[in-house]
């Protein structure tokens, strides 16, 4: 049993249920996860036995079939795909992220409506914010949705970007601006549930689905655009009902989001020490281990500080929003650390296999290719160095 990653405090149930997990990683995913990558090929199968664990309902309250698992539950569980194969984590982030909002900001209409279904993997959620040209100015998106008039009919038009599942999914949570004369631009924000078939192409009425984008790594899953041209809506897919909140509502997902990137990065960090601390142990030079090196030892033992640190301050952002209270200090440092700390790992991890670390025969080389994309979703460094840097300004305002 590893030292690295333990948590304290975990409930007999908890445990048991990341056991399975663990298993189920071990015999299920790692085994054809860098295949699968290199043909860029989604794991459907992978896809359907997380259905059958109830995994797409983890976080989704028993009264509406999920497993009313906690936050902290749910980041552990992620932690553990993503040392599998990062790709599948993303899988469900995007889906637990659409149902989460449903869950705090829906309409109980839209809760009984979509939350069922979410929970058991037949309904698939993916979100959506960045456009063409927006990076992480929020605040300047261009797709927009027109009221009909006084009725409760709307147009949308845009471009969004930067969907993950955006071909498998057949429920989006879209960012659009409504220019209902808020005194904010963030008021003028709404957030509406688009249904749509999974595939590519004309995917329901006015919205189009262009086909994957190529990608460095982070393959399998589907990254897509998504084209909205005189889609009509009604006001019933607002999420909330009502229009002008859309901004918070996507902040709060992305808020928890972070969390799940964290984890994600945690288990990338995992797997990247555990391949660089087994090929130490076997490979020779000069007469012994590499691992016997006292450079090699060095790697080993800062990879190994870097993947507790970023585990426990994740676990520490998914508990405080547990308790309901404010994380987003500690969401951005833990996102932050981890990604960070995971892009550092994964190279010292290549450094370690030398020569065969580039090659496309070790897993190295895929998780090298994977890290990269973990410094730049749900918002990059710099962005979560302004939300540490206001929030500690607000904790240690002088006083007088």
């Amino acid at each position: 049993m590893s030292r690295l990653q333990t948590t304290d405090n975990l409930t007999e149930e908890q445990v048991e249920l990341l056991k399975l997990v663990k298993e189920f990683v071990n015999e299920q995913i790692i085994p054809v996860a860098t295949d699968l990558e290199h043909k860029d090929e989604y794991p459907q199968a992978i896809v359907d036995q997380m259905k059958e664990m109830g995994i797409f309902g983890l976080m989704i309250p028993e009264e509406y079939g999920g497993l009313g698992e906690s936050l902290l539950t749910y980041a552990l569980c992620v932690e553990e795909i993503a040392r599998g194969w990062m790709s599948v984590s993303g899988i469900i982030n995007t889906h637990f992220i659409v149902a989460y909002m449903i869950l705090q900001h829906g309409t109980e209409e839209q809760k009984q409506n979509y939350l069922p279904r979410m929970a058991t993997g037949d309904l698939r959620g993916a979100f959506s914010m960045s456009e063409p040209g927006l990076g992480s100015d929020v605040s300047a998106i261009k797709t927009k949705a027109v009221r009909q008039g006084d009725s409760d009919d709307w147009v949308i038009d845009g471009q969004k970007m930067w969907l993950t599942n955006g071909g498998s999914a057949n429920l989006v949570a879209v960012l659009v601006k409504t220019d209902l004369g808020a005194d904010s631009v963030y008021k003028n924000m709404t957030t509406f549930l688009i249904e749509k078939k999974s595939g590519f192409g004309e995917t329901a009425q006015g919205v189009t689905v262009p086909g994957k984008i190529d990608k460095m790594g982070y393959k399998g899953v589907d990254t897509t655009e998504l084209v909205l041209t005189g889609h009509k809506t009604t006001t019933a897919q607002i999420l909330g009902g009502e229009p002008g909140k859309g901004f918070y509502q996507m902040m709060d997902g992305v808020e928890v989001g972070r969390v799940n990137v964290a984890a994600r990065a945690c288990g990338v960090s995992m797997r990247a020490f555990e391949l660089g601390i087994s090929y130490a142990q076997q490979r020779e030079t000069f007469g012994k281990k590499i691992a016997d090196h006292q450079g090699i030892l060095f790697r080993l033992a800062d990879m190994a500080v870097k993947v507790e640190a970023s585990h426990q301050m994740m676990v520490k952002a998914a508990r405080l929003k547990d308790a309901g209270k404010r994380n987003d200090l500690e969401a951005g440092m833990a996102k932050y650390l981890a990604a960070e700390n995971c892009a550092n790992v994964v190279e010292q991890s290549f450094r370690i296999h030398g020569g065969y670390g580039y090659s496309k025969e070790y897993e190295i080389e895929r998780l090298y290719r994977e890290a990269p994309m973990l410094l730049i979703g749900e918002g990059t460094a710099e962005i979560q160095k302004m939300i540490i840097g206001r929030r500690l300004l607000e904790d240690y305002k002088l006083k007088g």
